[in-house]
């Protein structure tokens, strides 16, 4: 399938979603990298080289024509949705608490009751899907009192039940990857215990300033470190240790999957004996095509359901093989809820 992207614009996505530069001008950095003022003539060939070959500091002179070529590309893409931000991905259960809940909506009330639910600020994403609870959407919050609150508050507006399940442990949770294939960058994460921290004032703050991303100008940091009242040293002193400690998971260009083709997004569901849950998760999440793969808390009696993938295509006939052979792995029957209609797309807010 040809891309509906130009090489500058298609390296820019494919290749930026991680490891973005902490530098004060990174958007130089990237343009050295993709060759962006020859229209990105390398933007397929050997991008590790290129990767290899960027340099660790970047000057300060007014931008040049690369630089305000990816500027303005990166721009573009905002303005067609195929990104989302340029920014921090935090970790789950990390900085914060957040769970994955859901309601059943009557179907002549669901635009309505999908806008109350998205006027929540802590609402990140807020998808339809197929099956009796037909609104799933994620909430986060700075604590668990906080988020219990936001999910009692959305029961009182909706009139819908609403249940709820917090993440119990991660197997691959990334949603970098390869848009040639559709398949993650990254295949599978060891799961860990998180190590949840407070963060203190300063951090806080920089934290809040952070999560609609990075401004699209030359010296994004800089901007950063003015509404965070920092200073852009102290800026990317903090944005490198959060990285190294792992409470930043990725920090890039988040797309959309949507707008890049992948238009299928399958949540496949198990209920697996708690005792081989843990390996069950493992083993799926290294399944090629699975972009998403943890075990949640059970919401009984309405959810019995603790595994889950994420799956996303350019087509149902792309992913239905994929979740053929989930089934197999796991020995259980899944349930399968197709996306229908995305109502919300964002990054998590925790402050």
């Amino acid at each position: 399938m040809d891309s509906p992207y130009s090489p500058l614009e298609f390296s820019l996505l494919n290749e930026w979603q991680r490891d973005f530069p902490l530098v004060t001008n990174p958007f130089a950095v990237i343009a050295d990298s993709v060759g962006a003022g020859a229209e990105c003539r390398l933007s397929t060939a050997d991008p590790l080289r290129r990767r290899k070959a960027v340099l660790c500091e970047t000057p300060t002179s007014p931008p040049s024509t690369a630089e305000s070529n990816v500027l303005s590309t990166l721009s573009r893409l905002a303005t067609r949705g195929a990104i989302s931000r340029v920014g921090a991905v935090f970790a789950p259960r990390r900085v914060g608490v957040g769970a994955l809940a859901a309601v059943a909506a009557p179907v002549e009330k669901i635009e309505v009751i999908a806008a109350q639910i998205n006027a929540h600020a802590t609402v990140n994403h807020n998808y339809q899907r197929e099956h009796v609870y037909n609104l799933w959407f994620v909430v986060t919050a700075p604590e668990k009192a906080s988020l219990n609150a936001t999910l009692k508050q959305i029961e009182l507006e909706t009139g819908c039940a609403v249940i709820a399940m917090p993440l119990a442990e991660e197997f691959h949770i990334d949603l970098a990857f390869d848009l040639h294939s559709g398949h993650s960058a990254v295949q599978h994460c060891k799961s860990t215990i998180p190590v949840q921290r407070e963060l203190d004032v300063a951090e806080r703050r920089l934290a809040a300033q952070l999560q609609d991303g990075l401004k699209l100008c030359p010296q994004p940091y800089a901007e950063l470190a003015m509404r965070a009242n920092m200073s852009e040293g102290e800026v990317l002193g903090y944005l490198q240790r959060w990285q190294d400690e792992g409470l930043i998971k990725r920090f890039g260009i988040v797309v959309r999957h949507h707008e890049m083709g992948y238009r299928s997004n399958a949540m496949v569901v198990f209920d697996i004996p708690d005792d081989t849950a843990s390996a069950v998760g493992a083993a799926l999440a290294k399944t090629q095509g699975v972009t998403l793969a943890y075990r949640r808390e059970r919401c009984l009696p309405a959810w019995p359901y603790n595994i889950y993938c994420m799956v996303h295509g350019r087509s149902r006939t792309d992913v239905l093989p994929i979740i053929e052979h989930l089934a197999s792995i796991a020995g259980a029957a899944p349930t399968v809820l197709f996306s229908v209609r995305r109502f919300k797309q964002c990054g998590a807010r925790y402050f």
